[in-house]
């Protein structure tokens, strides 16, 4: 009996592992992709007087599909993507570009199993803004004035979430003279700010006497950087672009900062580090102090940057 009870309890074990190992069939369902889509906007202000809204720059966005489970936008295709998701498809977006300008709205509809469509929508926005004249007089002087990044000051650089629920370099703020060693670029740079009365505009001159601070490729717009390489300073020699006040885009309360940001023209400057975006919000300013946040050049990054007065 002892011997018969073995081969039976083997081949008991051999059916086990035999059906445990059948092939499941699984089914993903209907992978219809999004159709009939729709990207609706309503520029706040606009009618036959102002066919380009009430300079506010506030745009309802109101993407629409069949079979649709999730949307994403992309506010302007002119900048760098970022695709912001919408969880009921709808959202107001201001515009602070200052005068009238033609942005491209893309929108991101995906369906079951990953499915997706993709659609565009063109829309022209004017956008006012009169910045604190305090501001104005903290930053360029009576004309001119000169900041540099103010290496002794704990915090002088640092990294947290972008969102509009952070205002503080909570991931990593970077000590006294923290890159002196890897990147003394940093810190010789300065950053020329002038106001032109004649004709009421701004620009920015940007020294780098060591080169730029930035990283390589397409985590910077500046010319002549290197397509891959590590953080750090690479040649370069400077350059200078006007600069207009916008109404930040962050939606940061107010208690938190101006409301005022800094809107860098063109590729060739920037202010602390090479980065992509160029819009650099004001969190606060006096007449020898000025503290920036800046959308990171990773998605989901923000970067602070605290300068001094020269």
């Amino acid at each position: 009996m002892k011997n018969t009870f073995k081969p039976l309890l083997a081949i008991a074990m051999l059916m086990i592992v035999f059906i445990s190992c059948e092939k499941k069939e699984y089914s993903f369902g209907d992978l219809t992709a999004p159709s009939n889509l729709q990207i609706n906007t309503v520029i706040v202000g606009q009618d036959a007087a102002n066919p380009n809204g009430d300079g506010s720059g506030d745009v309802e966005i109101t993407v629409t599909a069949d079979n649709a489970i999730a949307y994403k936008v992309d506010f302007d295709a002119n900048s760098p993507v970022d695709l912001v998701f919408l969880p009921t498809g709808t959202i107001t977006h201001k515009y602070t570009t200052e005068g009238v300008n033609n942005y491209t709205i893309t929108a991101v509809v995906y369906g079951k199993g990953g499915s997706s469509s993709t659609i565009t929508k063109d829309i022209t926005v004017r956008s006012d803004f009169t910045p604190d004249a305090q501001i104005v007089s903290n930053l360029v002087g009576t004309g001119s004035k000169t900041w540099i990044v103010d290496e002794p000051l704990a915090g002088h650089f640092g990294v947290g979430p972008w969102n509009a629920s952070s205002v503080t370099p909570e991931w990593w703020a970077g000590g006294p003279f923290e890159k002196s060693s890897c990147c003394a670029c940093f810190y010789s740079a300065s950053y020329v700010f002038s106001h032109n009365a004649g004709n009421n505009t701004y620009s920015l001159k940007t020294n780098t006497p060591d080169g730029a601070f930035t990283k390589t490729g397409a985590l910077t717009t500046l010319p002549g950087i290197p397509a891959s390489g590590d953080e750090g300073c690479y040649p370069y020699a400077g350059g200078t672009s006007n600069f207009s006040f916008v109404p930040a885009s962050s939606g940061l309360a107010t208690s938190a900062s101006t409301s005022t940001s800094i809107q860098l023209a063109g590729n060739s400057t920037f202010i602390g580090y090479g980065a992509v975006i160029k819009e650099y919000e004001i969190l606060s300013i006096t007449p020898t102090t000025m503290y920036l946040r800046v959308r990171g050049t990773e998605t989901g990054n923000a970067w602070y940057i605290k300068l001094k007065a020269q």
